[in-house]
């Protein structure tokens, strides 16, 4: 009965040895690794969007950014400096920082924030754009110049970023041959801009996760 007794406890022993090393495994080669990911493109991120911020202006959202990134950059590092010797910690660091970079920028063009100014050069048939693009709310500064292959009509307008897109489509399909060219602007005050629909406006939040509708 002491035999039977002894085998069951040792068997139960060697079996909870053998689970031991397979969690320790499992955590050292795996969960280790995909933690180190997933704080690396967090903080990536956060540090995107932070020197986007800066150059957008917005003096509370950056230090914001910059708070936490530091903070989930020091528990990704601290776990590199206590398994120095696991080659897949330093991958899924580097992993973590493109993915983080990638990441960053698309959240950046989902938020579309900032302001950017449109130049828009035709020679001549403007008349239905212009009109177009007064009727949809856009402040336009129209002149006469002159270029290379004669005269031409130079229309300049200050835009939201998010409303690019729409601006773009309305001179391709009021003007497709026309030449225009983007910059992003630093400031601009007394502007007047295209009001949105009020089902069209959107929170920062909603411009990351937007909402689907059921059929």
């Amino acid at each position: 009965m002491s035999c039977t007794l002894a085998r069951k406890i040792r068997w139960i022993m060697l079996a909870g040895m053998f689970a031991l090393g397979i969690e320790s495994s499992l955590f050292e080669w795996v969960l280790l690794p995909a933690m180190i990911f997933a704080a690396r493109v967090i903080d990536v991120t956060l540090g995107t969007l932070r020197i986007i911020f800066i150059s957008r202006g917005r003096r509370v959202l950056a230090p914001i950014m910059g708070f936490f990134e530091v903070l989930v950059w020091l528990l990704a590092i601290s776990q590199i400096f206590k398994n120095l010797t696991n080659p897949l910690c330093y991958v899924a660091y580097a992993a973590g920082f493109a993915g983080g970079s990638l990441l960053g920028i698309i959240i950046e063009n989902k938020l579309a924030l900032g302001t950017q100014i449109v130049r828009i050069i035709t020679r001549s048939g403007a008349e239905d754009l212009i009109a177009r693009l007064k009727d949809r709310g856009y402040g336009l500064t129209t002149f006469a110049g002159e270029g290379a292959t004669g005269s031409v009509l130079m229309i300049f307008t200050i835009i939201k970023r998010k409303d690019l897109p729409e601006l773009v489509g309305l001179i391709r399909t009021f003007h497709p041959k026309a030449f225009y060219t983007v910059e992003d602007v630093r400031m601009a005050r007394e502007g007047v801009y295209p009001l949105a629909p009020p089902h069209k406006r959107s929170s920062l939040l909603r411009r990351l996760l937007p909402l689907r509708k059921g059929k």
